[in-house]
């Protein structure tokens, strides 16, 4: 409930701010979520991946594999 009670506080505090002030406060918080988020992105490793399905589809087309399984998921 304490966070709540914060998120209050501030609430209050914007919205004794004029438009301009509010504007240039959520491109800051847009900014810094941008840079968490991509700060927060793993790197894969896509060469893990390689030969990964080969198995699924022995004697099938590839194509023909990915054609049946998006048809079955609809």
């Amino acid at each position: 409930m304490r966070k709540q009670a914060q998120l209050e506080k501030i609430e209050k505090v914007i919205e004794g701010l004029t438009p301009r002030e509010q504007l240039k406060l959520v491109e800051k918080l847009a900014q810094r979520l941008r840079k968490t988020e991509l700060a927060s992105k793993k790197r894969h490793d896509w060469n893990k991946l390689y030969g990964l399905g080969k198995g699924l589809w022995a004697k099938e087309d590839a194509q023909d594999y990915v054609n049946r399984q998006r048809e079955e998921r609809f």
